[in-house]
């Protein structure tokens, strides 16, 4: 049966669980008292609604409060062992899985390394599977009441009805990847079971703007600083964020060649391979055999040693560096007027400490100075580990907006062609 606008009992419904499901999410323990005012919703609608997410073993008593003379109210939360999702982040150093319940408790995880130069598609997409099989198998995980995977990716991520998520990667050398086909394809989840794949540095916004430091702005930046440099735009009007490749804006003309093959691209000098790049061109010794993080993790200690004179080298390109960024941030300043920019990834955590007062110096002396006014840089709250919730945030959000419907649960019979396909990856 149909309204008037055109919206079914059933959207209805739906739309109805949303919303109770969100308010008591994002601000509960609430009681059904309060849940009506800051719900739009009637208080027979209140208790219809609640009655359903109780019997379905999504909302749950969480103790209760005295009423103005009257009966306690009796409290409500959102059940955090009802729903479990997976968050993959494919990083520039590794491939990292994590199993969460439905309040973000880290329930598993695993992580696959990457040699250099190591985004080989099927390897990637193997370390993808391997590492969803593992955390299903963990002690906590409950694969019945798995959501969905969220997967962040590096590039620019097309949705295509046949096949669906594919992604446009050129820094890393991927062309059309069919990445959710690649992984459904050898994979004994549920056909059910959704994939959510999006770019990393949505995710990382996503997760910030949720719970982190962007958490109440209207219009913020987060961007993603590790071996390249990405940018989540959050507006009003695009809710969820957008991701733009921000790395790839030019910021010297006839410039440094950037790894996505044109010249002069802010990643070719901000992002942390281009800068160890740079320490190494100009006579700098970064130590040989490590991975990024360390190599990095090393330059920091040479430009700004305890009780020893700095290596001139590494400071002076930390802070040409601080500079470009800067002058990046600038552009975002006067292109999207943000309240917030925000600074994650591990590269931005790491350096961020050091020069995060010179990056913001450099920002305000660039833009307009009317935005710059309006506008705060700081620091991300989630760690190195954000790319991953933000992942997560993916399906979870997508149950929200379902009203709390679930997927096809995965059972017994498809755990044990994982554990196989474990087995036979195992080192031995």
């Amino acid at each position: 049966m149909a309204e008037r606008n055109g919206r079914t009992v059933r959207d209805l419904r739906r739309g109805n669980r949303t919303a109770v499901l969100q308010k008591l999410y994002f601000d509960g323990p609430l009681s059904r008292f309060e849940l009506g005012p800051a719900t739009g919703l009637s208080s027979g609608s209140v208790s219809n609604v609640v009655a359903d997410l109780i019997a379905d073993g999504l909302v749950e008593e969480a103790g209760s409060v005295d009423s103005d003379g009257g009966r306690p109210r009796t409290l409500l939360r959102v059940a955090p062992g009802s729903g479990q999702m997976i968050g993959v982040d494919v990083g520039e150093t590794r491939v990292r899985v994590e199993l969460f319940d439905l309040a973000l408790t880290e329930l598993a995880r695993t992580e696959r390394r990457l040699t250099p130069q190591g985004y080989d598609v099927e390897v990637i997409a193997g370390h993808i599977r391997d590492g969803i099989a593992e955390v299903l198998g963990a002690e906590r995980a409950a694969p019945e009441r798995l959501l969905g995977i969220g997967v962040g990716v590096p590039g620019i991520v097309e949705h295509t009805p046949e096949q669906g998520a594919v992604v446009h990667g050129q820094t890393i050398g991927w062309d059309a990847v069919p990445l959710e086909r690649l992984l459904r394809s050898a994979s004994p989840l549920p056909e059910e079971i959704p994939y959510f794949i999006d770019n990393g540095a949505k995710t990382l916004g996503q997760a910030e703007m949720w719970f982190g430091a962007g958490r109440g702005a209207r219009n913020a930046v987060v961007v993603l600083f590790g071996s390249g440099v990405g940018a989540c735009v959050v507006t009003p009007e695009v809710e969820h964020g957008r991701a733009v490749e921000w790395g790839h804006l030019t910021v010297r003309v006839r410039g440094r060649r950037c790894r996505c093959g044109a010249a002069g691209c802010l990643e070719a000098y901000a992002g942390a391979e281009s800068l160890l790049a740079r320490w190494r061109e100009e006579g700098g010794r970064p130590p040989g055999g490590t991975d990024e993080e360390t190599a990095l993790t090393a330059m920091l200690a040479a430009a700004y040693p305890e009780g020893a004179e700095p290596d001139p080298v590494a400071l002076a390109v930390l802070e040409e560096t601080a500079e470009y960024l800067g002058a990046g941030l600038s552009d975002l300043i006067n292109l999207f007027q943000p309240e917030r920019i925000l600074i994650g990834g591990w590269a931005g955590l790491q350096l961020g400490a050091r020069f995060l007062p010179a990056v913001r110096r450099h920002a305000t002396t660039y833009a307009l100075r009317h935005p710059a006014e309006k506008v705060t840089i700081d620091l991300g709250r989630l760690g190195p580990d954000a790319v991953t919730v933000g992942a997560a945030i993916l399906p979870l959000a997508d149950f929200f907006a379902s009203g709390g419907r679930r997927p096809e649960p995965v059972t017994e019979d498809h755990m044990p062609a994982w554990r196989a396909a474990l087995r036979q990856r195992a080192p031995r």
